[in-house]
């Protein structure tokens, strides 16, 4: 029995029948689900190593079995088997949803196999178009240093990189000469590129399209060539840029790479929009336990079982008995997403900080006793009495524009709370309160008693001193 599915066997034994909502049933799930982010899998086949990678693609090109071939013919020629995935740095933060992905490659890695992990420091000259409705604005190379700094340190709870190389893409593509990009421009078909539908639609509607963009795709398989890739991930956004990456390393007299594309990952508003930092739903690989812990607690329920497929390292067969419980009434949703997020927290911030986040988020909203919790931030009365509640939230970062905050109102999420002696009183505000200045909407409150002070913008909080 490998050692994936002894771990698999006392998961399954810890939840037959046991009550998920237990912290000591959490510790023992958590324990052994985050053992895996490091676990070796290497005493796995290559045709189980390949079902298992593509049990969470959506695309895998050309299929599983070739997969499983190359991955014996690189063991058979004791070479290394190459893992490349790429990313271009257009922003200094990375987050849950470029995670997917890169939770594959770590997992390629504990196989065996040899992870080249790629930032695009040319090629974000360019950026990617895909998905684009319009032009990206050039960066300038002042813009892309301060992007990539700390890039290898957020992507390091997924991959080790003691064993794995960190590179830039500007090694190589900086000495590729106009006859060399032009041979290889010449062979390729100019439909490779017309069949992507957003250059189609933005040709349509006369947005800009500019020839860099156009062939951004061709640029970025150099990447594949340069280190001989074996396999490349990236999201399903990715596919006609991964597909073009095949191309060009036949072109090259290389044998083409396995193409593996992962689902994008849904945002926490659970709107059905992909995860962005430009839509506030996202969850940042830098962010706080707390926070980690608080934004994926905020979920609809209905995403957690897509966020423990993508983003852990739960089996299928495990993610199945956990919906059965869910559906039979045995479980709580509540629990299960409590599991999930400790699962997270752990993986970027570590098995204590997972414990103490739990604990953290308890004390905040199931005991509901605010002065439990010890890292709340604090509004000074007599400092911000004139400041209107709306630029308050914004300034404590708790929703991001005037309208986020009124639409917290409309939904009953913008309230006071009245602390005295584990009692609470909560006040809600209304829309219009979003004007209103914090003196006069304490002064509303009336005649506090000594009770403390808290503001609550749906699940963050901050106190009031008085």
């Amino acid at each position: 029995m490998s050692r994936l599915n002894q771990s698999v066997a006392r998961v399954m034994h810890i939840l037959d029948g046991a009550d998920l909502g237990a912290d000591y049933t959490a510790a023992e799930l958590l324990t052994e689900t985050a053992a895996r982010r490091t676990l070796n899998l290497s005493d796995l086949s290559p045709q189980e190593q390949a079902a298992l990678v593509a049990g969470r693609a959506t695309n895998l090109i050309p299929s599983t079995t070739v997969l499983a071939e190359k991955i014996e013919a690189a063991q058979a020629a004791g070479r290394p088997f190459v893992v490349k995935y790429g990313i271009d740095p257009t922003s200094p933060d990375v987050h849950l949803g470029h995670a997917v992905p890169i939770v594959i490659a770590g997992r390629l890695q504990r196989m065996g196999h040899h992870v080249v992990f790629i930032i695009g420091d040319v090629t974000a000259k360019i950026g990617d178009p895909s998905g684009r409705s319009s032009e990206r604005p050039p960066l300038s190379d002042e813009d892309i240093a301060r992007n990539l700094r700390g890039y290898q340190q957020q992507v390091s709870p997924f991959i080790d990189f003691e064993r794995a190389n960190l590179r830039f893409n500007g090694e190589w593509l900086n000495k590729v000469t106009l006859p060399e990009l032009v041979g290889v421009l010449a062979r390729i078909p100019v439909s490779m590129s017309l069949q992507r539908e957003d250059f189609r639609t933005r040709l349509a509607k006369g947005h800009g399209l500019s020839v860099a963009e156009f062939v951004y795709s061709v640029v970025m398989a150099w990447d594949s060539v340069a280190i001989h890739a074996d396999v490349e991930l990236g999201g399903v956004d990715q596919l006609l840029n991964l597909q073009m990456c095949r191309k060009v390393m036949e072109i090259s007299d290389q044998a083409p790479e396995v193409v593996i594309t992962t689902p994008l990952i849904e945002g926490t508003d659970g709107t059905g929009t992909k995860m962005s930092k430009s839509k506030g739903n996202y969850v940042g690989l830098t962010a706080s336990p707390d926070d980690v812990y608080g934004r994926l607690m905020s979920i609809p329920d209905h995403l957690t079982e897509q966020y423990l497929q993508l983003l852990t390292e739960w089996t299928d067969d495990e993610i199945r008995v956990i919906a059965k419980r869910l559906e039979a009434g045995t479980a709580h949703p509540m629990a299960v997403k409590r599991i999930l997020a400790g699962d997270l927290v752990a993986a970027l911030h570590g098995l204590d900080a997972a414990t103490s986040a739990r604990a953290e988020f308890t004390a905040r909203f199931s005991k509901r006793s605010f002065g439990d919790v010890h890292n709340l931030p604090v509004l000074v009365l007599k400092d911000h009495a004139d400041d209107r509640i709306g630029a308050l939230v914004r300034t404590l970062d708790f929703a991001t524009s005037t309208s986020a905050v009124r639409r917290v109102a409309q939904q009953k999420g913008l309230r006071l709370i009245c602390e005295s002696e584990g009692s609470q009183q909560t006040i809600h505000l209304t829309e219009a309160s979003v004007q209103q200045t914090l003196g006069d909407v304490v002064s509303a409150a009336g005649d506090l008693g000594g009770a403390k002070l808290y503001l609550k913008v749906g699940r963050k909080v901050a106190r009031i001193k008085i």
